[in-house]
This record gives structure tokens, sequence and C-alpha cells, in this order.
């Protein structure tokens, strides 16, 4: 748009390498749809890097953006930028901005750069957001502090490892004051919807996501995983119980007589339910659940093999070294060499 309206609300995307084209998509095409619907300049989007360079999203496709510098005090113009793009961006100053990310905790070194710059945005009132792992940044520039958030579930680990004292919700979008965080995916789709009903009405964000086919809004406190029955692949209650028991105790196993007690049944009787139902022994399963974890950590965190093996509750490195090459065909010290 080459006019920007006073109405217009200028919202910028932060992108990481390897960020989630759909979850980039889902958050920016619902603003593009009101402006369609609207006829009116309701929403200009902005792409952002730390340096200006485009961005490569997972699937390959790369983004070109603008330099997160250009816009320091909302206004100003960047030299070398193309007229098209200095068109398209009017500098207005900034009403949002959503952290994009990603891929790996390791592929957003560089966004750290970019943290001075958040942090004025936030205490010049920009509302400031995380999308997927988004809120891992923000967490990590302090913008969290204080605040309700949401991260996709596949990094929720690394995070609780990296900051203890943070604990995100379960849920699929968070909006708490001057922070938004979302899980990614389509559920960024649920959370346009309710941010642009926020300001212009329930039925015009209705109109927005029919646009795309998008008939079931899911409540922000929605799961971002399938049902528990789906994810374990059982409707057996006791079995359910401990199964969520085993993910919830990874650090601190508890034994198999524990566990049993915790479902109401006997241990005998448990050993019997997980090799009828899900064709494996309790302690396999356990086990699994363990290193599917420390698999998370090894691609995701900075911690050592030392600190990663007690923390999915193994008695020492070498343990966990052979326990995890039996599972995955490879020693943890080469697969953090390679995510390095």
């Amino acid at each position: 748009m080459s006019h920007i309206s006073a109405a217009t609300q200028t919202i910028g995307f932060l992108l990481t390498p390897n960020f989630a084209l759909m979850s980039y998509a889902s958050a920016t095409e619902p603003l593009r749809a009101a402006n369609l619907l609207a006829q009116s300049p309701l929403y200009q989007i902005v792409p952002l890097s730390v340096d200006g360079q485009p961005v490569m999203a997972s699937c390959g496709l790369a983004v070109p953006c603008l330099s997160l510098e250009a816009w320091r005090e909302g206004a100003g113009r960047q030299a070398g930028l193309d007229n098209s793009m200095k068109d398209n961006a009017g500098y207005s100053r900034l009403h949002s901005l959503f952290v994009v990310a990603g891929g790996n905790p390791s592929d957003w070194r560089s966004a750290s750069t970019a943290y001075p710059h958040l942090r004025r945005l936030s205490r010049q009132g920009v509302r400031l957001g995380g999308i997927s792992g988004g809120a891992y940044l923000l967490v990590d520039a302090g913008l969290l502090d204080q605040h309700a958030f949401t991260i996709h579930w596949e990094y929720a680990a690394a995070l609780a490892e990296a900051f203890p004292m943070h604990q995100p919700k379960q849920a699929r979008f968070v909006l708490d004051g001057e922070r938004i965080t979302c899980g990614g995916g389509v559920a960024a789709l649920d959370m346009m919807h309710a941010l642009i009903a926020e300001r212009l009405g329930t039925a015009f964000a209705r109109r927005v996501v029919d646009w795309y086919l998008h008939t079931a809004v899911a409540e922000p406190e929605g799961p971002q995983r399938s049902v528990r029955e789906e994810r374990f692949a059982t409707r057996h209650p006791a079995l359910i119980a401990v199964l969520e028991a085993m993910e919830s105790t990874i650090e601190h196993p508890l034994t198999r007589q524990a566990m049993a007690r915790l479902a109401g049944v006997t241990p005998r009787h448990l050993d019997r339910l997980f090799s009828r139902h899900l064709g494996t022994t309790f302690l396999e399963r356990y086990r699994d659940i363990r290193l599917t974890h420390a698999r998370k950590l090894l691609e995701q965190s900075p911690l050592s093999i030392s600190e990663i093996a007690f923390a999915t509750g193994f008695s020492s490195a070498s343990h966990f070294s052979r326990a995890f090459q039996a599972r995955f065909g490879l020693q943890p010290k080469r697969l953090k060499a390679k995510m390095a």
C-alpha cells in the first residue's frame, strides 16, 4: 500500500532462519484478507530480519525483509532498499511486532542482536508477540517476565531447561496485555481471529476466517496436540494415567510399583496392559519417552551430555550414551556435533 491511512495498524514480523512458513502465513494472511474485505488498508504487514537480508523458511522459500534497525523509533529509511519495498513500507510506527522462530534454538543465536531493539520497542509501547518458538527469544530478552505465555510444544523442553523459572501455558495462544504468544501452525489463524475481533468486532473477524474456510475457530486454552487418547494410541484410563505420569517424571522416574498404585492396579496387571494394548513393556515405553525427550534437548539446548543424562533420569553419562545409541543408532555426542 502506498497510502497508509490513520486507521492502519503496522504489524511487523521478525523472522528467524528456518521459520515455519505455515505459522507466518497463518498470521499474515488474515490481515491481508481483512484489508480486502474492508476495502481499506486496515493492516500493513512488514517482514523484518535482524540484518535486512532475506530469511529462509524451513521449506526453502526466502522471504525478502526490511532491517529491524530501520524501524527504530518507529521511523527512518534504510539505504539500499528497492523502490517497491520503500513504497510498501511507509515506515510508520509499529503497532505490534511478532517474533517468528522455527527450526532449532541453535538457529536463533543471531537474533540476540535484535534484543536491544525489541526492548526499545517495548518501552515505546509496541505490543510484542512470539509465534511458534518466538516466545523463547522473548523470554531470553527478558520481555516475558511477569507475563503469561505459550510456546510450541516442541520447544517447551528446551525452554524449561534454559529458563526454569518460566512456565509456558499449555494453550494455543495467550493474550496478556502487551504480550501475545502463539504455539504456531494453524493456531496463529485462531490468534488473529481474536486480535481482529478485539479491534473490529466478532462479526467482521468471522468473515475473515470464513475467507479461509476455517469454520471451527479454537479457544485460546485449546490443546496444541491431539487428544491424549489419540496421542497415546489407547483409551484405557489406567494406561493414560501412567503415560501422562511418565511424561511428567522424566528427570526422576517413578518405579513400576509406584505407577501401578497411581493407576489403581497391581504391577502385574499393569504389565499385562502395556503388553496387550501397546505391544511393549512398562520399562521400554518409559525409557523411550525419556530418550525422545533427551534427543530434543540435544537438538535444542546448550546443555552438556552429562547434564542431559541427569535431566532425563540416567545415573551416568555413559549409561545414557549406551541407551541412546541403542535407541537411535548414533551416539549423543555425534548428534550434538551435527546440531552445533
